[in-house]
């Protein structure tokens, strides 16, 4: 049995401020390291549910936010490819986790809410449904027949995902105080509950169902300015809709996450 671990780093345990996640912060080392604990975590609860292989994806502001010297050695690491989020993707893995996962953009009391580029992107629609990554990712998933079976996060990033995908399992590791701050759980408390909720996911996973969306799939994003949507026009494919909207339809799910 194969898992996919997708991680982003906003939604890890202990992370409760911004500097946490940028690079070239005096904060960035401490991030780093409480990212480590929780994909280190949900790769060993998904060995204790019975997997026999974990492929890993830093997917963070393009990845190589770990150092492999210190992830768990039974697992695979890789970084985003062009245009893929998950490149070793296939339909012989039988579930997809997310972890360290926020809310989309627009989420009261979402830590760091945003959905892709934060400083560009209000609002994304697939057929017309806001989304943010959870969504955008658990699609891509869905192409290869592959359920969203784990989302660790905060409590908002949670909520989302429980709501577009009911029987999902999450890990709730702290609670949004505005979108700069949070409480969190103790790291060791946070990590020891990952750990049961990626055993739990796995054992639930031949009863979840992956997100198939039929062809052709219409994509919108309405961004914060209208010379961001400038930026579109007049590429093959998208449609101006008003000041900071364009739209655009794809043929496949594995092409949202290429918008």
């Amino acid at each position: 049995m194969k898992i996919y671990i997708l991680c982003d780093m906003e939604g890890t345990s202990g992370i409760w401020q911004p500097e946490q996640v940028q690079r070239g912060t005096p904060e960035y080392a401490e991030g780093r390291e409480l990212l480590v604990g929780d994909v280190n975590a949900a790769i060993a609860g998904a060995f204790a549910g019975g997997v026999t292989q974990v492929v890993v994806c830093d997917t963070h502001g393009g990845g190589t936010h770990f150092p492999l010297v210190k992830m768990d050695e039974r697992a695979a690491y890789e970084t985003p490819a062009l245009g893929s989020p998950m490149p070793s993707l296939d339909a012989s893995f039988a579930g997809l986790m997310l972890t360290g996962h926020h809310a989309m953009a627009g989420t009261l009391n979402g830590f760091l809410d945003h959905t892709m580029n934060s400083a560009a992107w209000f609002c994304f629609k697939i057929n017309g449904q806001p989304v943010g990554e959870i969504g955008m990712e658990t699609a891509h998933a869905g192409h290869f027949g592959v359920p969203l079976i784990l989302v660790t996060g905060d409590e908002a990033a949670c909520r989302e995902a429980e709501a577009m995908f009911p029987g999902v399992v999450t890990a709730a590791v702290k609670r949004g105080l505005g979108r700069n701050r949070a409480h969190c759980l103790p790291p060791r408390t946070a990590q020891a509950l990952i750990r049961e909720r990626a055993a739990e996911a796995v054992r639930r996973a031949p009863q979840l169902q992956p997100w198939r969306l039929t062809p052709p799939i219409e994509l919108e994003l309405t961004v914060y300015r209208s010379d961001y949507a400038d930026a579109y026009t007049g590429k093959p494919g998208y449609m101006r809709v008003d000041a900071r909207t364009v739209r655009r339809t794809v043929s496949s799910a594995d092409q949202i996450c290429r918008f």
